[in-house]
């Protein structure tokens, strides 16, 4: 753990005490020996190793923790008198629909909340001038959504005016905004709680992490990943019968993933029969005796066959250092790394007098628009039901997740602050190096 917080940083921030009663009381006090009821003095530890503790010489009242999710005895908001907003934002990814669902029966079978309103195609469906239109969210409405992939509500991606945001929240006397969406949407959201604080106003804002690039730090794993790289194998498989079937075959996969390569590396130990995955985190040349296609080359003459999976994001550094544009959520546009590796490795096989077969294959959109598998399905009905406990209990400005295996809030500028990214010294991509033999680097 390389990360400096204090017990402060991780704080969450409340907007006011909690007086009511809780309608889930009823039943915790039941059922008070098998319901898990959270103690509101309990923390889950940010490092929970021994020689953190040892190297810090801290108390554990004193280390960086975080607040642990689930239902409160005593609630902020008058389930009555409440309405809650639902919003989904930036790319597709499995689980979209399973997460609204979950809210909408969260919000109205356990806390008698009647008005959830959906906000259409992202943050646009607050602004006036899009004319988006706003759906009344039911248990009837949302019935069987979850085994539909997408999203009901559409998305965008972009930023919009929290102002504009915060004033239609008003006008339609919203108490609560669940935000669904990535690095981009959840700081789109912290804006929003920041233009509400100085207002004064008294509206929660929660949010349900969503990529399946897994890159969210602080979250153990994001909603929709296992999905990703399950699908992900498919296309792998697919790569590798399409490379025996030919001489010299080669099976080149581009998966997801612009800044961190965790679909890469998890869907290529699941098809375990990769021979090189090629990811952000790593730098790797082409040319030289230890370069890509020399080692490539070789693995050719040696089985005949080779499979290849490689992260959108990697190799950037070959391409040309001009500004290449920007996509609306204000994220750099990448080049196309699959298909300038395809057009590489057939100019290197053609320079050296060696026949090439490659099947160059991009699931990308297909990987991200299907239903949530079983594991997703209910990972992502548990985020959704403790952000509901979240907003009714008055926190705001946080997402939910799961850190150490146990759900927590995380201060959304934590969240945001950086990107999870694979640790290229940790176990996950030693795993990888070991599964397929390829060199540690490509230099």
């Amino acid at each position: 753990m390389t990360h400096k917080f204090t017990a402060a940083d991780l704080a969450i921030k409340t907007l006011g005490p909690c007086r009511i009663d809780s309608p889930l009381l009823p039943l915790i006090d039941r059922r008070r020996r098998t319901f898990h009821n959270v103690d509101e003095q309990d923390r889950v530890l940010f490092d929970d190793r021994h020689s953190a503790f040892r190297e810090n010489s801290l108390n554990v009242e004193d280390h960086p923790s975080f607040e642990p999710a689930g239902p409160r005895r005593k609630i902020f908001f008058d389930p009555s008198k409440t309405r809650a907003a639902i919003v989904t934002c930036g790319g597709l990814c499995p689980g979209s629909n399973d997460v609204i669902r979950s809210l909408v029966l969260e919000l109205n079978k356990s806390y008698g909340v009647s008005k959830v309103y959906g906000f259409c195609n992202g943050y646009q469906g607050f602004i006036a001038k899009y004319q988006r239109p706003v759906l009344d969210l039911t248990p009837a409405s949302v019935t069987g959504i979850n085994e539909l992939g997408g999203t009901i509500l559409g998305t965008s991606r972009g930023e919009q005016d929290p102002e504009e945001i915060v004033d239609c929240m008003e006008k339609m006397s919203i108490n609560m905004l669940f935000v669904i969406g990535g690095d981009g949407t959840l700081r789109g959201a912290h804006r929003i709680s920041q233009v509400i604080a100085e207002r004064g106003g008294k509206i929660a804002v929660i949010g349900i992490p969503k990529t399946i690039d897994n890159d969210i730090m602080f979250i153990d794993q994001s909603f929709g990943f296992q999905t990703a790289f399950g699908e992900a194998t498919r296309a792998i498989r697919s790569a590798h019968v399409e490379a025996q079937a030919s001489p010299n075959g080669i099976g080149l996969v581009k998966l997801m993933g612009r800044h961190s390569g965790f679909i890469a590396c998890y869907a290529s130990l699941a098809m375990s029969d990769t021979n090189f995955v090629l990811i952000p985190e790593v730098p790797f040349q082409l040319e030289g005796e230890r370069g890509f296609l020399n080692i490539l080359r070789k693995r050719i003459e040696r089985r005949d066959h080779a499979v290849i999976v490689v992260a959108e994001g990697a190799g950037q550094n070959f391409f040309e250092e001009t500004d290449n544009g920007t996509d609306a959520s204000g994220n750099a546009k990448f080049r196309d790394i699959g298909v300038f590796l395809k057009e590489q490795i057939t100019s290197y096989f053609a320079s050296v007098g060696m026949e090439c077969n490659l099947k160059y294959i991009d699931p990308s959109y297909e990987i991200r628009s299907v239903p949530a598998n079983p594991f997703d399905s209910v990972y992502a009905i548990r985020l959704a039901h403790n952000a509901v406990h979240a907003a009714m209990s008055g926190r705001t400005e946080m997402v939910v997740g799961r850190w150490h295996s146990r759900f927590v809030h995380v201060p959304i500028p934590i969240a945001v602050k950086e990107r999870y990214r694979v640790d290229t010294s940790g176990d996950l991509w030693t795993c990888v190096l070991e599964a397929t033999g390829q060199p540690a680097e490509f230099c």
